[in-house]
């Protein structure tokens, strides 16, 4: 019969705990470093630096473009 029952172990109610801060602290961290990615990126803008080397290859998908007046 196993009387070692550790109701407080690792295994138990106190790693369910540890596991659950350790994760939900994984994810604060994760979503405070993507805010911080975000507003540091938020106003780089591409730039085209020669427009004039664009070519449209595809003549027919202009046909399908609709204007709204």
């Amino acid at each position: 019969m196993n009387e070692n029952r550790s109701l407080f172990g690792l295994n138990g109610i106190t790693g369910m705990l540890i596991a659950t801060v350790l994760l939900l602290s994984i994810l604060a961290y994760l979503t405070v470093h993507a805010m911080g990615v975000q507003t540091a990126n938020a106003e780089n803008f591409y730039e085209l630096k020669n427009a004039s080397s664009i070519k449209m290859i595809d003549t027919h998908s202009a046909s399908h473009i609709v204007t709204v007046k």
